[in-house]
């Protein structure tokens, strides 16, 4: 399952990559426009910060804010695979961390898992069931396997899209992805 998985991981950066700078941002904005419209007022949003190449949340993370959303941010801990969670109310405190993900290191808002409403993840490959393919660690797997209430918006590209995810038992299924084309997959339970 591991070599299948790194083979669609490899596609999948291979695809993302091919896309120009230019497009990526486009399309990231029409990703986030989608999003936006399907988050309640006074909802609280787990958003990841983005890194080069992936749908930029830039954008989206300021519309939450500006709509008077609380916003968390998730910050890796390598050491025991998880992620600690930190309420986002200025987006200038990010800095490059772990990954070269941008985080909110010594500007940390302590929150909890228990504040979530919903989770807007990155995928590096998803299909239309539901099957999302992270980058291999599975912090955001075990995250979601202890905290199954959240409400799991996964966005990508629509070129990240495979005929199907290779998963196993720890993966977690989104109930919404979305991505410049809009919604392509709901459980229908959101």
């Amino acid at each position: 399952m591991r070599d299948q998985k790194n083979r669609v991981r490899q596609a999948m950066r291979e695809r993302r990559e091919a896309m120009t700078s230019a497009e990526r941002l486009e399309k990231s904005r029409r990703i986030c426009r989608s999003v936006r419209d399907l988050i309640r007022d006074g909802e609280t949003v787990m958003v990841y910060s983005s890194k080069d190449l992936e749908v930029n949340t830039r954008s989206l993370i300021g519309d939450l804010l500006a709509s008077g959303n609380r916003v968390i941010v998730p910050i890796i801990v390598r050491e025991d695979v998880s992620l600690r969670l930190s309420y986002l109310e200025d987006p200038s405190v990010l800095v490059f961390s772990t990954f070269g993900v941008p985080e909110p290191i010594g500007s940390e808002i302590p929150a909890r898992a228990e504040d979530v409403d919903t989770i807007i993840l990155p995928m590096l490959g998803y299909d239309r069931s539901g099957g999302r393919l992270g980058y291999g660690a599975g912090y955001y797997d075990r995250f979601l396997a202890r905290n199954p209430r959240i409400r799991r918006i996964g966005i990508a590209f629509s070129c990240q899209e495979a005929e199907k995810i290779p998963c196993d038992e720890n993966d977690i299924h989104m109930n919404l992805i979305i991505t410049e084309e809009g919604i392509v997959h709901s459980d229908g339970k959101c």
